[in-house]
C-alpha cells in the first residue's frame, strides 16, 4: 500500500531540447525544477513513476531545525525561509505549518544529549528550550512510564506529504517547466566527457546540464557512467490513522512520533526502527557505512529481502546494463513491516488511552536513502561537465527539501550559492574528508 498524493498532470509532449533536465520527481527534484525556472531556465522533469510517489509521501513530513548536523544548519535555516514563501508564491498550500516540534523521554542520557545540541542553536538563533518533567507530562501524557524532561522547538513544523512535491512541481510548471511522468531516464547523452542531453524511454531530451535527484535511485543512476557515489537505502514503515481528535500537532517520545494533518489524521512511526536489508549495493559500499551501521544496530534489524534481486540495490542493478531497469520498478514500495505496525497502534493506545478504538486508514513501508555521514549530497560531478547530484538525503530530504532544490539550481546556474556547499560535496565521500558519522 502506497500513500494518497495530490495527482500531477503530464505535459504530452517531450521537449526536444532545454537547459536542464531534472531526474526524479520528489520533494527534492521538484524543488531544484521550481528553483531552476524562477532563474529563468528551461527545465524538463522527468520521473520513472509520478510526482512524489516514493519516499517524499512517505514522510512523517517534520520541517525542523532542532537536533541537525550542524553542517545542514544553514541549508536546515534556509529551507525555513522557503517553506514560510513558497504558499504565496505557488498559489497552493503545501501544508506548511509552524506548529512547534514537542519532544519527550525517559532516558536521561538522550535527554542530555538534547540539552549538549543546546550551544548549536544559539550559535544559529533556534527558538528552542528545554521541558522539565512536569512539563513534558503535560504535553504528552503518558501512563507506562515516567518522563525525565523534553523539550520544544518553537518555530519548527510540519508540511503535508502529499502535497508539498506535487505543489512544486505545479509551481515549476506554471515558470515554464515541463513535467514528464511514466518517462524514466536511462542514461546520459554524453559528448567529449560533458553533457549534451539525457536519454528517456521515450526519447533524448537535448540539455546542457542534467540533475540527478533519483533519491534511493541516484547511486544505481550514477554508475552506469563511471561515477561512485556511496549509498544505502534503510527500510521503514509509517502509518496513517483516521481522522481524530487534536492532541498536539507534532509530537516524539521513544516509542512514537506523531504529526497530524490537515485533515485531522494523524502519521505515526517509531524513531530508529527499521530494517537495513543486506543488497549487493549494502555489500559495495559495505566499508564506507560500517560506522553507521555499527551505531544503529541496537535499533536497526539485518534481514535478506526481495531488494536483493530487485530495485535500486539489487544484483541486476548493480552488475546488470540493462537501459529499462528504471521502468521495471515504476515505483519503489516496499510492504510495511506488520510487526511494527501493530507496535505503533498499541505505543498510541498506551499513550493515548482515549484512541482506543481508532481505525488506520494505510500503512505503508519506505527506502531512506543514506550517506555514510548522513548528510546530503548537493554537488557538481567533476567528472562529467554538466552533471549535477541531489540525493543521500538520509531521512532529513523533506524539511531541507526547498533549501536542497534552491542550493541545486544555484549550483546548475553557476551563481553565488546561499549557503556553503563545501559539505555537501561528492567528493567528501570517496576522499576520505567526512568530518564524522551522523544519525537519522
Amino acid at each position: 500500500m502506497h500513500p494518497v498524493v495530490q495527482p500531477v498532470a503530464s505535459d504530452e509532449h517531450l521537449p526536444e531540447a532545454v537547459d536542464v533536465v531534472v531526474v526524479g520527481g520528489g520533494i527534492v527534484g521538484t524543488a531544484s525544477a521550481y528553483y531552476l525556472a524562477r532563474r529563468g531556465l528551461s527545465v524538463a522533469l522527468v520521473e520513472k513513476g509520478y510526482v512524489g510517489c516514493e519516499q517524499s509521501s512517505r514522510t512523517w513530513g517534520w520541517c525542523r531545525q532542532q537536533n541537525r548536523d550542524p553542517r545542514e544548519m544553514p541549508l536546515s535555516l534556509l529551507s525555513m525561509r522557503l517553506w514560510d514563501d513558497l504558499r504565496g508564491e505557488i498559489g497552493r498550500d503545501l501544508g506548511f505549518r509552524r506548529t512547534g516540534l514537542v519532544y519527550a523521554t525517559d532516558d536521561a542520557a538522550v535527554l542530555a544529549g538534547w540539552e549538549a545540541w543546546g550551544p548549536v542553536a544559539r550559535e544559529f538563533g533556534v527558538d528552542t528550550h528545554m521541558l522539565t518533567a512536569a512539563q513534558a507530562a503535560q504535553r504528552i501524557p503518558q501512563n507506562r512510564r515516567q518522563w525525565v524532561g523534553g523539550l520544544h522547538s518553537v518555530a519548527d513544523g510540519k508540511a503535508e506529504p502529499a502535497l508539498a512535491a506535487p505543489a512544486l512541481a505545479e509551481g515549476a510548471r506554471q515558470l515554464g517547466a515541463t513535467i514528464h511522468q511514466g518517462c524514466a531516464a536511462r542514461g546520459l547523452d554524453l559528448t567529449q566527457g560533458r553533457i549534451s542531453g539525457l536519454h528517456t524511454e521515450r526519447g533524448t531530451i537535448r540539455a546542457d546540464a542534467v540533475l540527478c535527484a533519483a533519491g534511493a535511485w541516484a547511486s544505481t543512476f550514477m554508475r552506469r557512467h563511471g561515477v561512485i557515489f556511496p549509498q544505502a537505502s534503510v527500510r521503514q514503515t509509517a502509518l496513517r490513522t483516521k481522522p481524530t481528535v487534536n492532541l498536539g500537532e507534532v509530537l516524539y517520545c521513544p516509542d512514537l512520533a506523531m504529526t497530524r494533518r490537515l485533515d485531522g489524521s494523524y502519521t505515526l512511526a517509531i524513531s530508529g526502527r527499521a530494517t537495513l536489508e543486506i543488497t549487493p549495493q549494502g555489500l559495495r559500499f559495505g566499508r564506507e557505512f560500517m560506522p553507521q551501521f555499527i551505531q544503529r544496530l541496537k535499533a536497526v534489524q539485518l534481514g535478506l529481502g526481495g531488494s536483493f534481486f530487485s530495485g535500486p540495490e539489487s544484483l541486476p542493478a548493480l552488475w546488470g546494463h540493462d537501459p529499462a531497469i528504471f521502468e521495471n520498478t515504476r515505483v519503489l514500495s516496499p510492504a510495511p513491516n506488520r510487526k511494527l505496525v501493530a507496535a505503533i497502534m498499541a505505543n498510541l493506545v498506551a499513550t493515548f488511552p482515549q484512541l482506543a478504538g481508532l481505525e488506520m486508514d494505510a500503512a505503508w513501508g519506505a527506502y531512506v536513502d543514506c550517506t555514510p555521514d548522513a548528510v546530503p549530497v548537493v554537488s557538481a560531478v567533476e567528472q562529467i561537465g554538466g552533471l549535477y547530484l541531489a540525493a543521500g538525503c538520509s531521512g532529513h530530504g523533506f524539511g531541507l527539501g526547498p533549501g536542497i532544490g534552491h542550493l541545486a539550481a544555484e549550483l546548475v546556474a553557476n551563481d553565488r550559492p546561499s549557503v556553503d556547499p563545501t559539505h555537501f560535496r561528492l567528493d567528501r565521500l570517496v576522499d576520505g574528508s567526512r568530518i564524522k558519522v551522523g544519525s537519522l
